[in-house]
């Protein structure tokens, strides 16, 4: 799972654990703000399957190609995917209103990355920044696996500074 990737902006490529990830992923997620199609398409190219949304970022070429929300279902895990939840405060409860019926909502645009459960069971995934990790201590990608229609684990693997 990525978000806020920012690329050229931030840096001229993924990491390469990043490339890596994806190499070795069934499923990409990408929580937007891409800033670029050229980014886009690279992992359309490499990818086995690529779910993605724009974020506030993201300019009219990629909102041509992406949406604001995605839904999806993986190993019976019904996810959804969107760019912006809102403040902190009150997420669970905003979100579990907003996503009924969901399982997983992939999110990103604070680059903080975070993983919590709300009321109901929704649980809640941001990746953080792979390229921008503002005022975290290292930028991050996530990594999960789903079995039997439930999250099995998750990863949040951290970056070394370039």
């Amino acid at each position: 799972m990525l978000a806020d990737t920012h690329v050229p902006k931030r840096a001229r490529d993924l990491p390469a654990p990043v490339w890596a990830a994806v190499g070795a992923a069934d499923v990409v997620i990408h929580a937007g703000d891409w800033v670029d199609t050229a980014l886009l398409d690279a992992l359309e190219a490499r990818a086995t399957k690529l779910i993605g949304v724009y974020g506030n970022n993201d300019g009219p070429a990629l909102r041509a190609r992406l949406p604001q929300v995605a839904e999806a279902e993986l190993d019976g895990v019904r996810v959804s995917v969107v760019h912006e939840t809102g403040p902190a405060a009150g997420r669970e409860q905003r979100c579990a209103a907003a996503y009924p019926g969901r399982d997983l909502l992939v999110f990103g645009h604070s680059h903080i990355p975070w993983d919590t459960v709300a009321p109901g069971g929704l649980r809640l995934l941001n990746p953080g920044s792979p390229t921008d990790r503002r005022r975290q201590p290292h930028c991050t990608f996530m990594t999960a696996t789903f079995s039997g229609g439930t999250v099995t684990a998750v990863e949040l693997h951290r970056l070394p500074r370039p």
